[in-house]
């Protein structure tokens, strides 16, 4: 019999999976998730989390599933070693809230907003991962692009498309959201200021 390792990565991914394609076909249960302010007025705290838990469609959910499905176990290895190896887990969750809080502080009497999606928390463990090893290739749009570089684009992208407030997107959640990723790291382990410099003056070419 095979003796597979535990691994929180893969379970918040299916997870998320199960029920953001049951909320597909459930409004009720959509509504009921999602991030909405009024909702917070009458005490579903619970939102902060569950929102992260549904999507908007099958392609937001794929690129955020797979986006956490390749860097999540690298950071999962880190945090592991922290509160009796949830670490991850605690770090992942605390992703949804601190991305969505800037956002419902700015949008709590609004009734025609809410939000949903994994995104603040992916970012998290995204930019994390960066920390680690900035110059390991990521593939956007199937192009290679150093992690430090995608980093750059994709803060401008969201500060850009955060100030033209033309989509549905909400890029305040990636932002705040990969800079929960990178102080909370780096908090619990500050040699990773020197390991990332070191690291960024090793240039690949």
């Amino acid at each position: 019999m095979l003796n597979l390792p535990f691994n929180h990565t893969v379970t918040l991914i299916i997870i998320t999976v199960i029920v953001s394609l049951i909320a597909f076909q459930n409004q009720k249960l959509m509504n009921r998730l999602i991030f909405w302010p009024p909702a917070m007025q009458r005490g579903q705290y619970d939102r902060f989390i569950t929102h992260g838990f549904i999507h908007a469609d099958g392609t937001h959910l794929l690129f955020n599933m797979i986006t956490l499905f390749f860097f999540g176990s690298v950071i999962e290895n880190f945090y592991k070693q922290y509160a009796f190896n949830m670490g991850f887990v605690l770090f992942y969750l605390g992703g949804l809230i601190v991305a969505i809080l800037p956002s419902y502080l700015k949008n709590k009497n609004n009734s025609h907003w809410a939000s949903l999606g994994a995104s603040g928390a992916v970012s998290a463990v995204l930019f994390a991962y960066i920390l680690f090893q900035p110059w390991k290739l990521i593939f956007v749009f199937f192009i290679p692009v150093p992690a430090i570089i995608f980093a750059f684009l994709y803060v401008a992208y969201s500060i850009w498309s955060g100030k033209r407030g033309n989509t549905n997107i909400n890029h305040s959640a990636h932002l705040w959201g990969a800079a929960y990723g990178v102080i909370v790291t780096i908090i619990l382990e500050p040699r990773m200021i020197p390991h990332f410099l070191n690291q960024l003056s090793q240039l690949p070419f």
